[in-house]
């Protein structure tokens, strides 16, 4: 089997887009891998859509300077690991982390997705020792800007029947006060028996006064706190971990399982590898094994589409440990409508897709109401 052409699709919400928010299921970026057998592969990148477009598109420059479509076209779909080297070596120059490797994200994904249709299998069983059919989920959602609003949205999510919420960016960390405000209003909502998460959004950048806001948060009982400063600010991270009895999180920003090796060494709890960030399944299923090593926790990180929502479930199937699917329930159009599959919640869990390959289909018509009308 040969790959013969790569699509990288640009989408975006048919309204338009809110970039002052930090919402990225308003827009997405898509790739379809076709192989000269009929099969084809689907991937998503939780990125930049322009930016990953670009990385997939470009021409050949020289051997170490190419676009990853570039490269993938002739090759073998079905040798994902001989794949994934190749395209990581020929986008040395301009890659090693971040966009380049996002977009090799959402291709591993869709090599996956083919090496399953072609078995007639799902992903988890060709990943590895399958764990689970079923995953505990937690809501994700942006903070509201009030605490009643909170407070409204915890009760919501909770009445929908998820046992664990998490509320993140939004006003956090513009004011210590709101920050603490808002947390205890999450709490009090949901009474003490469901799971509250908080994502500062790397809104926080003193470290002394992260210590002051988590320890004023400790009575709400947060389950963690996640992303508090920038990603490469390890020390403010060592400095906090070190400091609070809250659970610290990161990493969604991260590429590749040697990223997380320094991340895991400032001490943090939680590590959030992205199936579409981080260089794909099996480099999260690496960034698990480091965590585990250490003592520490894996929890995915996922918020888009459909896709990363069934690539993930697949991820945590074959997980030794599986706490939590992160479930986006923003409605915007692609979360909600570009994939037909449901992932419905079942006792506060989401089922493993079971179909071939990814095991979800696309709706055709949503994707090209979607589609970024590109010029020329």
């Amino acid at each position: 089997m040969r790959i013969t052409e790569v699509e990288a699709i640009m989408l975006r919400q048919p309204d338009a887009l809110d970039s002052a928010i930090a919402d990225g299921s308003q827009d997405a970026l898509i790739l379809r891998l076709h192989t000269d057998e009929g099969i084809t592969g689907i991937g998503e990148v939780d990125s930049q859509p322009h930016v990953i477009k670009a990385i997939v598109d470009a021409p050949a420059s020289h051997a170490n300077a190419t676009g990853l479509g570039a490269l993938l076209v002739g090759m073998d779909p079905l040798e994902i690991d001989g794949v994934w080297d190749r395209l990581f070596a020929g986008s040395i120059y301009y890659g090693r982390r971040g966009a380049a490797v996002h977009a090799l994200s959402g291709i591993e994904i869709a090599l996956w997705d083919i090496a399953g249709k072609a078995a007639g299998k799902p992903i988890h069983q060709l990943l590895g020792q399958v764990r689970r059919d079923r995953v505990k989920a937690y809501a994700s959602t942006l903070m509201p800007d009030t605490p009643a609003e909170a407070a409204r949205v915890v009760d919501r999510h909770l009445s929908d029947g998820f046992g664990a919420v998490k509320l993140g960016w939004g006003p956090l960390g513009r004011d210590a006060d709101s920050d603490v405000e808002l947390v205890a209003a999450s709490r009090a909502a949901g009474g003490d028996d469901f799971d509250l998460m908080i994502d500062v959004g790397m809104g926080w950048t003193e470290p002394e006064d992260a210590i002051g806001r988590v320890r004023r948060m400790e009575e709400h009982r947060p389950y963690w706190v996640e992303e508090p400063f920038f990603p490469d600010e390890y020390e403010n991270y060592a400095r906090l971990a070190e400091a609070v009895d809250v659970p610290i999180a990161a990493g969604e920003q991260e590429a590749i399982a040697t990223d997380f090796q320094r991340l895991l060494d400032t001490g943090i709890e939680v590590v959030q590898p992205d199936v579409t960030r981080a260089g794909g399944m099996r480099e999260c299923l690496r960034v698990a094994d480091l965590a585990r090593d250490r003592g520490r926790r894996c929890v995915l990180h996922a918020w888009s589409t459909g896709i990363i929502k069934a690539a993930s479930l697949h991820v945590l199937a074959v997980m030794p440990e599986a706490e939590y699917f992160e479930d986006c329930v923003q409605t915007t159009e692609l979360n909600e409508r570009l994939v037909t599959t449901r992932f419905d919640l079942i006792d506060g869990c989401v089922e493993v897709p079971r179909g071939p390959g990814l095991g979800i289909e696309i709706d055709e018509d949503v994707l090209e109401e979607c589609r970024v009308k590109e010029e020329g």
